[in-house]
This record gives C-alpha cells, structure tokens and sequence, in this order.
C-alpha cells in the first residue's frame, strides 16, 4: 500500500537486480560465492553482485518486513476477537476437599463505534510502513552510489597504472636516447645521470600507482562482502557523458526530487504518522461502543449432558458503552505530546526539504564544474601530448636539452593524471546528481548503455 509513488521507486530500483542471480553469474547463487566471477565486470554487474550480498540492504530489508506486518496486524481492529477457555478444579474447605469442577467458556467482542480512533491507528501505520519503505529506498540508494563511486575509483586507478607505465617507458626512451648520444659524444654525462634519475621517478611512481590501484580494489571488493585480496575486472566506461545537453535545468531536477526522493518522502510519510498519531491521542478520550458475548458451561461432576437444554450451559449478549474518566493526567498530556510531536515532525520535514534543495543545487553545479574541467584537462593532454613529442624529436637532433625533455615528461605525467582524475570524477559528480534527485537507476541504466557502445 506504498502508493503510486513508492511503487514506481522500488520497481526502479529492482528491476536491474531482479534476474542477477541467475543471468549474470550463470545460475550459481551469488549470495553464497566466495570468489569473484570471472570476466570482466560492467557497473550494473557490480552493482547486482553487491546487492544480492550486502548485509546493510538485507538488514533494512528485514526492517521493512517488519513495518509490512506491523501493518497487517493494525487490519485486525476491524473484525471481531474471539477467545475461548477451559478449567478443571477443585474446593477446599471445612477440612476436606470438594468433588472436581469443570467449566468451558467462549467470548466475542466487536468494536462498533468509537469515533474514528481505530481509523486514525490504521493510517499511523500505514504511514510508519510507507516511511520505513522509503527508509530501505535510500539505504539501497546510498549502497549504490558507494559502490558506483569505488567503481568509477578503480577505473581511474588502473587509469593511472597505465599513465605511470607510460611515463615509465617514455623515461627508458630518454634514457636510451641520451645513453647513445653521450657514447656518440653529442652531449655530456650529465644528460644520462639526468635521464636515469627520471627513470628512477617513474619506477617509484609506477609502483605507488600499483600499491593505490590494490588499495582501491581492495575498498571495492569488501563492499561486495568478498576478501580484499581477490581480483576482479571491470569494463571502463565509454566516454560519451558530459555534453551540455544532457543533463536537465536546476528545477527539472528540483521538481523530480520532491517526486522521488526517498528522504524527501520519508518525512512526509513521518508527518502523517505525526498526525494521525495526534488525532489518535485525542480520540482516545471519547467513548467507545462495543458488542459482546459469551458462552459458559459449568459442571461439577461431568455428570450433566452437554447440549442446548442442558441447565449447566449459561451465557450473555450485549452492548458495552465505555468512556474514560480519570487516569492520572495521562491522557491529556499524552495528547499533548502527539501534537507536539507532530509539529517536530513538520518542521524536520521542512529541514529536509532544504537540505535535499541544497543537496541538488550543489550536485548540480559540481556536475557542471566537473564538464568544464574535464574539457579543460582534455585540451591540457593534448597540448602536452604534442609538446612532449616535440621536444623529443628535437633533444635526438641536437635542439633541446634533457632538462627540456624531464620538464615535457613531467608535463605530459601531470595532464595524463588530471585527464583521468577529471573524467571519472565526471562520472562520479553524474551519480551524485542521479541520488541528490532520487533516481539513482537511470546512471546505472546510461552507464550500462556506455559500456555496451
């Protein structure tokens, strides 16, 4: 009973991961795995793999079953309770013991009237359930963009890798270079000192660059419940985002998230629960009208016929009117304390209002900054690209010296890493955008589209 809204989350959110187990990891049950699956990995495998094992999804989960039958049992006020009980005993008096009494009785109460209190108790938790549901939305929402954004950190670690291994052979090219021209007599020793320590430079880098990239494996692995010493291959990403027209106006967005966002429509469903919960206080000191009745059969010593006629079979029919008094103050100031929770209840809905705007507006423009950059370290590489080729050519001639040469490595080293910085923080700004409006399944639907181009 989520409503159009809540329904149209959940099915945004489970349908990726629906056929997981079965498609993806060949009928092998991924709950179970102990090794990673062989291959290379796409972000929606990843983000299927994670969400088949995570124990924090799996515990909000339960937490959302709970709510599901918590609001079972408030249907159960509208129809009648039937009790029945059964006793045997005996007396003791006078010295003695009496002969064994037998008794069987059954009761039914149903409430008919009782001014909308029992109402009021049913929307209450129908509106803790639609609120824990959203709860589970985002803590799933949350786990996704955790694991797009280790994803998008192991692309650009083994990014960087495959920069320090070229820096690395651009050195040994240097070194060689210089190496045959010192033996020719063209330049002094100083040139392949300066050349081997370069080389030295990139072999450190190279190194740390592998130690980050098992770091980072390692982070992204454990997200996925499996050992940090494993492996896993992942698919890099096309690099088809980041045009301007992709991405909707600031209140395109503003307006998607107060449809959408679990939080968002968390708090208005806690509100609600506030106000029924109020009104429920309220009701709970007015009458209540109920019917009752019961059937008894006594017997002293089993002697007696068990039947319509029998004299040992009494019972009762009524209506019950109710109304409470006097209890200590409890329920005035209980109803006090439901409306002054209901009124907490508003205003954090109107903070998380403005915290989730404010969440939008910067996932927003740090998208548009991360496009910018991007472009700009795009133009960087290609200038250092070009400069580094350059002075290469004209160090073999005679024409620049190796300090020129380390300086344009250098160059080209730092573009290389900025580029690959830029453009998976372009990816990872692109999935903030997608959880600031609560509609984390469309990265993962477009990276998966990436990806298959």
């Amino acid at each position: 009973m989520f409503g159009d809204k809540r329904e149209y989350i959940m099915k945004k959110l489970f349908v990726l991961c629906a056929l997981a187990p079965v498609a993806a990891w060949g009928g092998e049950d991924c709950a179970t795995m102990r090794t990673t699956p062989a291959g290379e990995l796409t972000l929606g495998q990843v983000v299927e793999l994670g969400l088949c094992r995570n124990p924090s999804t799996a515990a909000a989960y339960a937490g959302l079953q709970a709510a599901r039958f918590e609001k079972n049992a408030a249907y159960s006020t509208y129809l009648p309770s039937a009790s029945i009980g059964g006793s045997a005993g005996k007396n003791y008096g006078h010295r003695d013991w009496d002969e064994w009494s037998y008794g069987a009785s059954l009761s039914a109460s149903y409430l008919i009237f009782d001014f909308g209190k029992r109402l009021s108790d049913l929307n209450q938790t129908l509106a803790t359930y639609r609120a824990t549901g959203f709860e589970y939305d985002e803590t799933v929402q949350n786990y996704v963009y955790g694991l797009i954004g280790s994803y998008y950190e192991l692309l650009k670690a083994d990014a960087d890798v495959e920069t320090a291994r070229a820096g690395q052979l651009v050195a040994q090219t240097a070194k060689d270079t210089a190496q045959k021209k010192f033996k020719a007599g063209a330049v002094a020793k100083a040139d392949v000192l300066k050349a081997e320590t370069t080389l030295a430079t990139r072999d450190l880098e190279l190194e740390r660059a592998k130690n980050n990239r098992e770091i980072v494996k390692g982070s992204l692995l454990t997200k996925l419940a499996f050992p940090a010493d494993q492996e896993i291959e992942i698919a890099d990403m096309a690099s088809n985002f980041g045009s301007d027209a992709e991405i909707k106006n600031i209140d395109d967005l503003i307006s998607i998230a107060r449809r959408q966002r679990p939080d968002l429509l968390r708090a208005t469903a806690n509100r609600d629960a506030a106000w029924h919960r109020r009104n429920s206080a309220f009701l709970k000191n007015l009458p209540s009208i109920s019917a009752s009745g019961t059937l008894g059969w006594n017997d002293d010593n089993l002697n007696g016929v068990f039947g319509p006629n029998s004299d040992q079979i009494n019972g009762t029919i009524g209506v019950r009117v109710s109304m409470p008094l006097f209890a200590g103050f409890a329920n005035i100031y209980g109803a006090r304390a439901a409306a002054a929770s209901y009124e907490r209840a508003r205003e954090s809905e109107r903070d998380t209002s403005n915290a989730a705007m404010l969440d939008v507006f910067s996932a927003y423009q740090n998208y548009k900054t991360a496009q910018t950059v991007l472009k700009q370290t795009k133009t960087l590489l290609a200038s250092a690209t070009e400069s580094q080729r350059v002075v290469a050519g004209m160090y073999k001639v005679g024409r620049a010296t190796m300090l020129d040469w380390q300086t344009a490595q250098s160059e080209l080293v730092d573009a290389q890493k900025q580029h690959n910085a830029a453009k998976y923080d372009l990816y990872v700004k692109r999935a903030a955008v997608a959880l600031a409006i609560g509609d984390i399944k469309v990265q993962l639907e477009e990276g998966n589209t990436a990806n298959e181009e």
